[in-house]
């Protein structure tokens, strides 16, 4: 059976790939990013079907190496290993030699040295994916850097979007929220702008980044406000971050309860956007502080559908670091 519906994949690409490591959205060119959307397309087909798995990456090994705790993104990529055949080792920094002093240098040798072909990291420590892939001949993956970079979430975004508008050029996408501690946000910035569409950042302005990127983009695709009653006029996407307790304990915003007033995802904010517009989010959520619980499971809402692309989007990328080494 998996012979045949790796058969039925014959669509899958390497072609034009180059990069042994994925590390942030900035480094992709637009037919990079487009050469994932279109593998994750064929994923997507091959986890519709009776039979969810290919034979691509058999007899490869894939590590999870997770410093911080994760469901979305770990169970993710251990699905998309599987379904591609692979052997997949998931390793927690609480249950490893981590604990007794190993630096994460020698972490990711010994992992090479056992055979991992790919490694996905996340890591408190902004640069610490970075770090691990000067170190090692195996594709590092970087599922979440401190406030850096979530290549993988935006990626997911993005192709979440595609299925639902097709091209994004010209789309305006919304992103509200703690902006300055979200590497979501991001790396969906560069991705988004990549592709032609219109980002507004939005938050209180002890959110926002004071820059973007050391410059500023061309044709005012980007746009930063702290009025989010007027950032979602026309939206085709509003996309909620996660607000941390700790900003209100640290004194970036005077309270949760002003935050909700200024900033939360409603009903009645949404009638300021596009009639077609998608309500996204990263997760995990708080329910009644970023985004109101009728909007997070109502008729705009994509958030599940997000989640599930996740697995076609991390099988593209699995495929290509891993099936790319090899070609």
């Amino acid at each position: 059976m998996l012979d045949s519906v790796e058969m039925s994949s014959a669509d899958l690409s390497l072609q034009g790939w180059q990069k042994k490591d994925l590390l942030d959205t900035d480094v992709l060119t637009r037919d990079e990013i487009m050469l994932i959307m279109q593998n994750a397309d064929v994923m997507a087909g091959v986890r519709s079907r009776r039979e969810r798995k290919v034979a691509t990456l058999r007899g490869r090994t894939i590590v999870t190496l997770f410093y911080e705790q994760s469901t979305r993104t770990r169970a993710s990529f251990e699905v998309a290993g599987k379904a591609l055949g692979a052997d997949v080792v998931n390793i927690t920094a609480s249950g490893s030699s981590v604990g007794k002093g190993e630096s994460l240098v020698d972490t990711v040798r010994t992992l090479e040295a056992i055979g991992a072909d790919a490694l996905v990291l996340r890591h408190h420590r902004s640069g610490a994916a970075c770090l691990a892939a000067r170190h090692t001949a195996a594709g590092v993956i970087n599922g979440g850097d401190g406030t850096h970079a979530h290549p993988t979430q935006a990626l997911l975004d993005l192709f979440t979007m595609r299925r639902r508008f097709g091209d994004i050029a010209g789309r305006k996408i919304v992103i509200v929220g703690d902006v300055l501690h979200s590497r979501v946000a991001r790396s969906n910035l560069w991705s988004l702008v990549a592709l032609g569409a219109q980002v507004v950042l939005c938050g209180p302005a002890t959110l926002l980044p004071r820059t973007i990127g050391g410059g500023d983009f061309e044709e005012g695709r980007c746009e930063v406000t702290t009025d989010f009653d007027a950032a979602i006029q026309g939206a085709d996407v509003v996309m909620a971050l996660r607000m941390q307790k700790e900003r209100q304990e640290r004194g970036l915003i005077p309270s949760l309860r002003e935050y909700i007033n200024g900033y939360q995802v409603t009903t009645r904010r949404l009638e300021r956007a596009a009639p077609d517009a998608l309500v996204m989010h990263p997760g995990p959520m708080n329910e009644g502080v970023e985004i109101a619980p009728d909007v997070a499971h109502g008729l705009r809402s994509v958030i599940e559908e997000q989640v599930a692309n996740g697995v076609a989007v991390r099988m593209a990328i699995l495929y290509l670091l891993v099936a790319g080494r090899y070609s």
